[in-house]
C-alpha cells in the first residue's frame, strides 16, 4: 500500500467521521443548551432525536405513496418539520414535568429517564420494533471525487453544511438575540433577572424546547447515515453527554471542539482496530483529559 493510498484512506475515514461529528454536534448543542445553560439532566434527549428521524421516515413514506413528484424536495421541509415537532413535544414536557423539578438534578434524571422509556414504547407501538430507513432523494446519494481515489459521500457534505448552519444560528441566537441575552442573564443570576423583568419561567421553557428541537434536527441528519429504531436515540445519549462534559458545560465552542475530537478519533481508530477497541481508546483519552481538566476543555466563567 502506497503513501498516497494510506493518505486517501485516512482522509475518507476523516470525512466519514464528519458525519458522526455532525450528529454528535447537533445532539451536543441541544444538550449544551438544556444541561449547560439550565442544569437539567435530560435523559430523554435521545428520544427527541428519534422524533426527528421518524419524521423524515414518515415524509419519505408519504411521498412514495401520495406525492412521488415531491421526493426530491421533501428533505429540507421534513427537517424543518422535525425541529418544530420536537420543539412542541419539548415545550409540553417542560410544562408538564420539568418545571416542577428545577434544582433537583437527581429527580430530573429519574423523571426524564422514565419519559424516555415511555417514548420508546410509543415509537415501538407506532412504528414497530424493527429499524426503518427513509428513501433519500437522489441528490443525497453518490459521492464527490475531488481527486482520484478519494470519494466523499454527498450525504456527508449535506449534513456537514446543515450542521454549520444550525451551529451558526445557535451562536448568533445565544450572543446576538434577546432570547440569548435572557438565557445568559438567567444563568448568571436568576433572582436579578426576575427583578429586572425577565420572565425566567418562560425563558426556561423556550430554552428547553429549542434544545429539544435541535435534537430533532440531529435525528433528521442521522437518517442519512443509519437506520432508525425505537431505541436509536438512546444509543447516542451517552456520547452527547460526553461531548458536553468534555467540551465544558455551557460552552458552545467547547461542544464543537469536543464533538469533532471524539468523532474523528473514533472514526480513524476504527479503521486500524475493532469498533469496541476504538471506543475504549476514545473513552480512555477523554477520561485522562478530564482528570487533568475536570471542568472540561473550555469551562465557562460564570459569576455566582
Amino acid at each position: 500500500m502506497t503513501v498516497s493510498e494510506i493518505l486517501n484512506i485516512v482522509l475518507m475515514q476523516g470525512f466519514a467521521g464528519l458525519s458522526l461529528f455532525s450528529v454528535l454536534l447537533l445532539m451536543g448543542l441541544g444538550l449544551a443548551i438544556i444541561f449547560g445553560q439550565m442544569g437539567v439532566i435530560n435523559m430523554a434527549h435521545g428520544e427527541f432525536m428519534t422524533i426527528g428521524a421518524y419524521t423524515i421516515f414518515m415524509f419519505s413514506r408519504l411521498c412514495e405513496l401520495y406525492a412521488p413528484w415531491f421526493t426530491d424536495l421533501f428533505f429540507p421541509v421534513a427537517i424543518i418539520t422535525a425541529f418544530f415537532l420536537a420543539f412542541a413535544v419539548g415545550w409540553a414536557l417542560e410544562y408538564l414535568v420539568i418545571r416542577h423539578l428545577y434544582h433537583r438534578p437527581l429527580d430530573t434524571l429519574l423523571a426524564t429517564w422514565g419519559v424516555s422509556l415511555g417514548m420508546q414504547q410509543v415509537f415501538r407501538s407506532t412504528f414497530g420494533g424493527k429499524e426503518v430507513s427513509p428513501a433519500l432523494p437522489d441528490w443525497l446519494m453518490g459521492s464527490w471525487s475531488p481527486i482520484e481515489g478519494l470519494d466523499i459521500p454527498s450525504n456527508g457534505l449535506f449534513v456537514l453544511a446543515l450542521t454549520t448552519v444550525v451551529t451558526a444560528a445557535v451562536v448568533f441566537s445565544m450572543y446576538r438575540s434577546r432570547w440569548g441575552l435572557r438565557v445568559r442573564a438567567t444563568v448568571s443570576n436568576r433572582m436579578m433577572a426576575n427583578a429586572i423583568g425577565i420572565n425566567t419561567r418562560k425563558t426556561d421553557r423556550l430554552t428547553f424546547a429549542i434544545g429539544c428541537g435541535i435534537a430533532g434536527i440531529a435525528g433528521a441528519a442521522f437518517t442519512t447515515i443509519g437506520s432508525t429504531g425505537p431505541t436509536s436515540g438512546s444509543l447516542y445519549i451517552v456520547d452527547a453527554f460526553l461531548v458536553v462534559t468534555f467540551g465544558g458545560a455551557a460552552s458552545v465552542f467547547g461542544t464543537v471542539v469536543s464533538a469533532f475530537g471524539i468523532a474523528q478519533t473514533q472514526s480513524i481508530a476504527e479503521f486500524f482496530m475493532t469498533g469496541s477497541m476504538a471506543k475504549v481508546l476514545t473513552l480512555s483519552a477523554i477520561v485522562f483529559i478530564l482528570m487533568l481538566k475536570p471542568q472540561g476543555l473550555f469551562a465557562s466563567k460564570i459569576r455566582r
